[in-house]
Formats: structure tokens, sequence, C-alpha cells
């Protein structure tokens, strides 16, 4: 039985470093997986679970960009400031000022009505049938922003803004940020990285949250959630570095038609199930 359990958290773990990097919703994912691999563990940590197996995935993103978002260098035995990375830091808190702000004070209330398949299908579709509309409307277009240091505060802000209908499962923080970008103007790489960076303290904000709120571990509940955040960060390392290479020669349109054809097979499914 546990190595069943310790099977699960491998997968799961899987489906989330592949789905937190990619526009296509890792809660979501994590949420329809869970319906036909349900870890035998209590409800409250399979709810922990789910959000803090994502801190796997954003010491990945810490692990490849480190260059870009350590604010201190040393240099002739002296520890430098480097302005330009500070500044990055603060249009990244600016840009997580709203989702944190609105995750806090309805976050519960939100996941009471909006945690379900049936949401996470129809925000499957919308947001596929979204990336496929703004892809084809930028199309032969420039973009204006081109590096992350041409990212202003307001430019930041309004991305953020769009990181906050993440908040409803199935919409996909990553997919609501690059979309946001992309409208405002920034290349798909720049979008892409600005969203990698914007995670890391809004996940583990969340994942600190839902650690305190969950209280005591068990040693085997430590181990399967070491387990599940060490396969997610195997995993992101790679999907960060697919997709990167991947949307230098392509658009987001293929994450469109995916969600699309998910969202259409979920809906299917439950009428099936009744």
């Amino acid at each position: 039985m546990g190595f069943i359990e310790f099977l699960k958290a491998v997968i799961l773990g899987i489906v989330q470093g592949i789905t937190e990097w990619l526009p296509i919703s890792s809660t979501g994912h994590m949420i329809l997986v869970d319906q036909f691999l349900k870890l035998d563990m209590s409800k409250e940590f399979i709810t922990m679970f789910l959000v803090v197996i994502q801190l796997g995935s954003i010491m990945a993103v810490v692990l490849l960009y480190w260059r870009k978002l350590l604010p201190f260098s040393y240099k002739e035995k002296k520890i430098m400031i480097r302005k330009n990375t500070m500044v990055l830091w603060g249009k990244i808190l600016v840009a997580c000022l709203p989702a944190a702000v609105i995750g806090l004070i309805f976050g519960d209330f939100i996941n009471a009505i909006f945690w379900n398949p049936q949401t996470i299908a129809v925000t499957l579709i919308l947001y596929g049938i979204l990336f496929i509309v703004v892809e084809n409307w930028k199309k032969n277009k420039m973009p204006e922003i081109r590096s992350l240091s041409e990212i202003t505060y307001k430019t930041a802000l309004f991305i953020g803004i769009f990181q906050v209908l993440a908040l409803i499962p199935g919409t996909s923080r990553s997919g609501a940020t690059i979309i946001g970008a992309i409208l405002v103007g920034t290349s798909r790489t720049i979008a892409a990285e600005f969203t990698f960076f914007l995670a890391i303290p809004i996940m583990f904000g969340a994942s600190l949250l839902e650690i305190i709120k969950f209280g005591f571990f068990t040693g085997w509940e430590v181990f399967i959630l070491l387990t599940g955040m060490i396969t997610a960060f195997v995993i992101s390392v790679f999907a960060i570095q697919f997709l990167m290479t991947y949307i230098k020669k392509h658009d987001f349109k293929i994450f469109g038609w995916y969600r699309i054809v998910l969202g259409i097979i979920v809906i299917g499914y439950f009428i099936i199930i009744g």
C-alpha cells in the first residue's frame, strides 16, 4: 500500500511539473488527476499537498534563472547590490499584489464555489479560445517590450491583474499572465519569463499558509510531500526549457487547442458518469 501511494505522489509530481509552466492549468490537471488517482491520505493533507507540491516547481525557476533573480553579487571581496535586479523584484512584487490581496480575502470563498471539474472544463475551453484569439490578433505585430527591463511598474500591475483570474481553478496562472503580458505588448519569451518569476512569491506565500494551516506532519506525510515536490522540481526543469525553446519559433495556439479538447473531454466524461 505504501509503495502505491509513493507512485501516486510521483505521478502527481510529474503532472505538476509539466502543467505548472505550460499554460494549460496545473491546478486543473491536478484536480482532474485526483479524480482518478486519489491519495489514500486525509482530505486536509490532499488539499495541502496539491498546493505545496508547487514549491518543487518554483525551485526549478530559481535554479534556472538564479543569475537574473539574485539581487546581490560578490566582487573584490565586497557584496554589491544589483540595482536592475532589485528593480525587477520591485515589479514582481507589484504584479503579485492584486492576486495576493484578492486571494487572502476571497480565496476560501472562491475555492468553495469553483473548486470542481465542471468549472475547470469551462475555464479550460474559455481560455483556450482566448489564447487563439489573442495570438491571431497579435499575428505579424512586433512586440513593443523585448526585455525585462522594459517592463514598467504600470505594465507589471496590469499583468498582475490578469493573474487574479487564475484564482478560479482551470484558468492557469501562467496562462492568464501570459495572455495579459502579450496583450500589453511583451514578446512571448519575456511574457513567459516574467510569468515564471511571478510564481515565486505567490507560490511561496500560498504554500507557507497551507503548511501553517495543516499543522503537524507525520513522517509518512513528509515523505509523500517531498516525493511529489522533488518529482515536480526535476520535471519542471525540463518543462521550462522545452517551453522557452518552443516559443522562440512558435506561438501559444497549440496550448489553446489542447485546452479546448481537454475541456470537451472533461465535460463528456462527467456527462457519462452522471
